[in-house]
């Protein structure tokens, strides 16, 4: 090596450390040695330097010490701000009010979640008519420290078994038992090496359909890439080792499936993923006699062109109701006639309108639409004709269905001359179902035959309540609502609409004390999302009445890449296209500091997953405007998130970079790549868990590690581990406190908060 170069490399590698040195002894931290490597990547004729690589494996000794140590400054530092013990006690106090969740009918039975407050996971009971609940499954039990949760519950159609997942300490690995409803028993019924899967019955009440894959015999679990999902058909009171693969397809290793059995038994739907992209392919098993499956039919393409969202909805004999955005950006109703299943001849029985279509359920004959209607929910119910047309027989039309290509796949017989043709009008508007506000509707129940359906309802400032809905009454009434301990009646939400970079109007609801003066001197946490056509609508959320309790704002801006205005906005948000999320939401902080809710030394950016992605990114393209940072369980290594767990399935939202065009944009943004040495980076708090088996927790120890070295301010940067916890769902209740206290009392200190909590 030249001398005069090693100097110079030298000389800079000292001045970096100094400025480190300064900054740690400004905010009087320490932070743990981190061993800078010589990893160095070619990405297509381009050199990547990665010094923190061996962070990335989990289980070695040396990233062990690294987050002991690191966890150990963090909660010491944590430990030095007065008011975290206040913060947790009162968030302990607002979070203990009931939660429900919408329940599912079967005959007379019902089952639904409860929590009562504080407890770490919700209850499963059920109710049989007028005769009082019962406890049915409690995961409280299953772990002496509330971190085994429920994933999935699936009641057999007569009610009499219940299928269900649990997941441990976070992981999106499941494990399906089986439990005797009337006596609350488990069978010995247990699957494994289950993932990503829903759970459906056949008709028969003689086993269910699920999805998941070979066992992990080798490497770790946690980070191992899972690819070649099948879905397998269970049958009761027999071993996993003799569950039947009813499909899978070797030659697509990134397709992900949904079987879903139809009301009336006669068929499966299957719905084709690839990976995380919002397109779909649908595909059907023909069961034949609903009382008697034939669980081996071929698989049939219906919609085999991976170019539109396409959700099932429900079947009239041979003809589905399908939602899909094809033709349609923002959404719409076909009718397809399966034996003629050309696009040509489907028929639009809802048209595209005005708002986003998200939802559409079957209940007493009748349809009920959501929408979203600028960021916020819309229900709206349609006639449904009482079509009826001859099945589709195997019998009839000469045999069975002949193979034509991999994974058993099928095709729809040809009809016979005597079918009867059937056109479908466009289903009648009747009227809309009224909500409380300007709001959230999830967990819709229904069933075909029943009219009556159940969904729930929740704000910024209403917690979740179920409503239940008469179809033939048209009247709506509160079925559960909580009562909490404090009054939201002091508190306000506003939507406001701001221009992006390029003139993009975008929302964002803003969420405060009433009489809140806007002098710029407020705290204020700005939330985000942006991608995968996710939807960020209105939620309630206890910790935010004790922000805002704090004096503090909310604000959650409804930036590009979501499902807030249909296709469109999707995709203005993905791929090479994803910094105008970034300008998207920069430009809602702007807006806020305009406008005097803040200013950016009061101002906080939060985000999870993408959402932590998206902090990490606007904090380095624009370091100046925000006074914290908290970005969690993020993706932040943009060049190799394809190589974990299920990071391949964001490829089509992000792109690769095993692609060198889209290796260009990627590295343009990653947060792990673009800091600066020397930059004054705002007080940030990454957060990750020690199970994350979604976004793995490298990500994070990586980011904090060369944010810690890069930071050339006094702002602190600190990293908190949580153990026993994965990508977030499932995690008790206690936790969830314990990290909001933390967050809150990172940002009292950081944003030089005088805090007087009620």
């Amino acid at each position: 090596m030249n001398s005069k170069r090693a100097l110079s490399i030298a000389a800079l590698f000292a001045a970096l450390l100094a400025v480190r040195l300064d900054a740690q002894a400004s905010a009087g931290l320490t932070y743990p040695a981190a061993a800078r490597g010589s990893q160095v990547d070619d990405y297509h004729g381009t050199r990547v330097a990665d010094p923190y690589r061996w962070l990335e494996d989990v289980d070695s000794p040396e990233t062990k010490a690294w987050v002991e140590a690191e966890n150990k400054v963090t909660f010491g530092y944590l430990a030095t701000i007065p008011e975290r013990t206040a913060i947790r006690n009162r968030l302990t106090q607002l979070w203990d009010y009931p939660k429900y969740e919408a329940p599912t009918k079967v005959g007379d039975l019902l089952f639904y979640s409860e929590n009562s407050g504080l407890l770490n996971q919700s209850i499963l009971f059920v109710k049989d008519g007028d005769r009082p609940a019962r406890i049915l499954l409690d995961p409280n039990t299953l772990s002496t420290d509330g971190t085994v949760a429920l994933s999935a519950t699936e009641p057999s159609p007569n009610g009499k078994m219940l299928a269900y997942s649990v997941s441990f300490a976070g992981s999106d690995w499941q494990e399906v038992r089986l439990r005797n409803v009337e006596n609350g028993r488990d069978a010995a019924d247990t699957l494994k090496w289950v993932k990503f899967s829903d759970l459906s019955w056949t008709r028969d009440n003689k086993g269910f359909f699920y999805e998941g894959y070979d066992p992990q015999t080798s490497g770790n679990k946690l980070t191992n890439v899972v690819r070649n999902q099948r879905i397998y058909y269970h049958r009761v009171g027999s071993p996993q080792s003799s569950d039947m693969i009813i499909y899978e397809r070797k030659d697509q290793p990134d397709w992900l499936f949904d079987a879903e059995v139809t009301d009336d038994g006669t068929f499966a739907i299957i719905t084709v993923f690839q990976g995380t992209d919002a397109r779909t392919r649908l595909y059907y098993i023909y069961l034949d006699n609903p009382k008697k499956p034939a669980i081996t039919a071929p698989v049939v393409r219906l919609i085999d062109e991976l170019d539109s969202e396409n959700h099932f909805i429900h079947n009239n004999g041979d003809f589905f109701l399908i939602q899909t955005d094809r033709s349609a950006p923002k959404g719409q109703i076909v009718q397809i006639d399966i034996n003629n299943p050309e696009s040509r001849r489907w028929v639009s029985v809802i048209p595209e309108g005005k708002d986003a279509l998200q939802s559409a359920h079957v209940a007493g004959r009748q349809l009920v639409l959501e929408y979203l209607q600028d960021a916020h929910s819309s229900l709206r119910v349609y006639g449904m004709p009482d079509l009826t047309a001859p099945r589709m027989t195997r019998g009839r039309t000469g045999g069975p269905i002949p193979n034509t290509g991999p994974g058993s796949v099928g095709r729809a017989p040809a009809p016979s001359d005597d079918r009867r043709r059937l056109s479908a009008p466009g289903y009648p508007f009747i009227g809309e179902i009224l909500l409380p506000g300007i709001g959230s509707v999830g967990g819709i129940s229904a069933k075909p035959k029943d009219n009556e359906l159940f969904y729930s309802f929740t704000s910024f400032l209403a917690p979740t309540s179920i409503y239940r809905y008469d179809m033939k009454r048209r009247t709506n009434e509160v079925y559960r609502t909580p009562k909490l301990p404090v009054d939201v009646s002091q508190f306000e939400t506003r939507q406001v609409f701001y221009a992006s970079k390029d003139g993009t109007r975008v929302p964002m609801f803003i969420t405060m004390k009433k009489g809140t003066v806007l002098d710029g001197n407020n705290p204020t946490i700005l939330y985000g999302y942006g991608g995968f056509n996710i939807s960020e609508t209105p939620s309630f959320s206890a910790a935010n009445l004790v922000w805002m309790e704090m004096g503090g704002i909310y604000a959650v801006a409804n930036i590009r890449g979501g499902s807030e205005y249909g296709k469109a906005w999707h995709e203005a948000g993905m791929l090479d296209k994803k910094q105008n999320v970034f300008d998207d939401f920069i430009a809602a902080a702007e807006y806020l500091t305009k406008e005097k809710y803040t200013s950016a030394p009061k101002l906080a950016i939060s985000g999870g997953s993408n959402g932590g992605l998206l902090v990490g990114a606007v904090m380095e393209q624009r370091p100046e405007l925000f006074g914290a940072a908290l970005p969690a369980v993020g993706v932040m290594d943009m060049l190799r998130f394809q190589k974990f767990t299920i990071g391949w399935a964001w490829t089509s939202d992000y792109g690769s970079s095993d692609d060198p065009k889209q290796f260009t944009y990627l590295r343009a943004y990653s947060p792990l790549h673009n800091l600066k040495p020397g930059t004054k980076y705002p007080a940030t708090l990454v957060t990750t868990a020690d199970h994350d088996d979604r976004v793995v927790p490298g990500h994070s120890f990586k980011f904090a590690a060369a944010l810690q070295a890069a930071q050339g301010g006094a702002a602190p940067v600190l990293i908190r581990i949580e153990t026993k916890a994965g990508h977030g769902a499932g995690k008790p209740t206690s936790k969830k406190i314990e990290e909001a206290a933390d967050k809150y009392a990172f940002l009292v200190r950081n944003l030089g908060m005088k805090v007087q909590l009620q």
